[in-house]
């Protein structure tokens, strides 16, 4: 079911906002106390413990919510240029608001690859266009993310790539990777890798293991991403550019990651919702909505993961927003695309796994939604991850104890493989504010997606 496009309108003509009677939250500073937000334009005007006069503002009621920054996803694909069947930045932008997200970054690994200021900057009048949620560009590192030479990184990150990744593939070079890194240091930018050595993983489809065995299928051992994430991290020792190691599967990934930020690297690593809720078994009878890249692996894994993310080991949330069409999922596992959808899904998907399992609280949970991919993305100074007066107008609303029936068929993206789908979540996005635009999730569009 294709829902019809969001509305959107000229800054200049909507009213202020005013976010009512909400639990307001800002983790970077500590903040927590129940009130009201007023944001103006494009800023954050008042954070007042007292209510304020709602006379010509647009009020959204947050009784019993979480008021917060603005959710920020790192780690999406946007598929436009070239898979624009399977998701446009507009549709994208569309299933980012739905999933309670005032911001995303997408990835370079489109038809043409984003490995120019040109293509950078189509995506940026492309999001602008749509006027949803904020995009920004992770760009290519090297020429067609083929890792043999060098993209024009200094000329994207004058065009606004805010970070470099050649995501979907490992770098395999460690020369070129080296050149890579100290090129990322000298321009300010982090490094987002993919950590995948390819030898490993030729005609490899899922986690290499019993059940691989039984399929008849190809097994991919953790020590693919390991091995590589260790190159890494010893390749950069001398170089301290910011490295950020993506959708990381393996409980030795965890380890790698524990010891490198020991030792005082400027190393990050991120979860995603199927990593840390499912394992190789969701692949059985060769579902290929379990196929996914880096393959899902052990419960001992998805455990080491979740701890990580609760001690703080892993602080970036991040979906891997990977959509694909029901015809390419539909092909025999070893041909089908990896990859699933995440962003529409992805509160309640945390919230399940880390709030309503007891792990953690929702400060902690949104801290990692939000100060920390703003800190990797070199967003935090821009005021990004945060709330406080003056800051951007960018304000996520979550309803904490929502419990609610995840339907892909509902979704406003494209594609449809999600492997939540039918799943209850725990926490539900409500409105989300971006831009000087407010999207109420429960009164507006979302009732017509069918939602109750």
């Amino acid at each position: 079911m294709f829902l019809p496009p969001l509305p959107s309108r000229p800054v200049s003509e909507a009213p202020p906002i005013l976010v009512r009677g909400g639990r307001v939250i800002d983790p970077l500073r500590g903040f927590d106390a129940v009130g009201d937000v007023l944001l103006r334009g494009e800023r954050v005007e008042r954070i007042s413990a007292t209510p304020l006069p709602t006379t010509g503002l647009r009020v959204i009621d947050a009784d019993g919510c979480l008021v917060c920054p603005g959710l920020i996803d790192p780690h999406v694909h946007l598929r436009e240029p070239g898979g624009e069947r399977k998701e446009t930045i507009r549709t994208g932008s569309e299933a980012a608001i739905a999933g309670g997200f005032s911001m995303v970054a997408c990835m370079p690994n489109t038809q043409p690859a984003l490995d120019l200021p040109s293509l950078v900057d189509f995506v940026r009048l492309k999001a602008a266009e749509a006027g949803l949620a904020r995009v920004r560009v992770v760009a290519a590192a090297t020429v067609g993310r083929e890792g043999e030479r060098l993209a024009p990184m200094g000329a994207m990150a004058r065009a606004g790539a805010v970070a470099f990744s050649d995501d979907g593939d490992g770098i395999a070079s460690a020369m070129v990777m080296r050149r890579v890194l100290a090129t990322c240091r000298s321009i300010d930018r982090p490094f987002l890798q993919h950590c995948q050595e390819a030898t490993l993983t030729h005609e490899a489809v899922m986690n290499e293991g019993p059940l691989a065995a039984k399929l008849g299928l190809g097994g991919w051992p953790a020590v693919a991403e390991e091995i590589m994430f260790e190159r890494d991290v010893r390749l950069n020792a001398s170089i301290g550019c910011r490295y950020h190691a993506q959708h990381l599967s393996s409980a030795g990934s965890v380890e790698i990651l524990r010891r490198a930020k020991a030792a005082g690297q400027p190393v990050s690593g991120e979860a995603s919702p199927h990593h840390l809720l499912l394992t190789d078994a969701a692949c059985d009878g060769w579902n290929t909505i379990a196929k996914v890249n880096p393959p899902l692996r052990t419960g001992a894994d998805a455990e080491a993961l979740r701890k990580a993310v609760v001690d703080g080991t892993i602080e970036v949330l991040a979906t891997d927003h990977a959509p694909h069409t029901a015809s390419e999922k539909g092909r025999d596992f070893s041909a089908a695309p990896f990859g699933c959808i995440g962003l529409e899904s992805a509160v309640g998907m945390y919230g399940l796994a880390l709030v309503k399992s007891g792990l953690m609280d929702w400060t902690s949970v949104i801290e990692r939604m939000t100060v920390g991919p703003a800190r990797l993305l070199g967003l935090l100074e821009a005021g990004f991850g945060r709330l406080f007066e003056g800051g951007p107008a960018d304000v996520s609303v979550i309803d904490p104890d929502a419990a609610w029936k995840v339907e892909a068929s509902n979704f406003r993206s494209r594609s449809r493989n999600s492997p939540f789908d039918g799943w209850t979540a725990h926490g539900r996005p409500v409105a989300v504010i971006t831009q000087g635009r407010a999207f109420d999730l429960r009164t507006e569009w979302w009732r017509g997606a069918g939602a109750p």
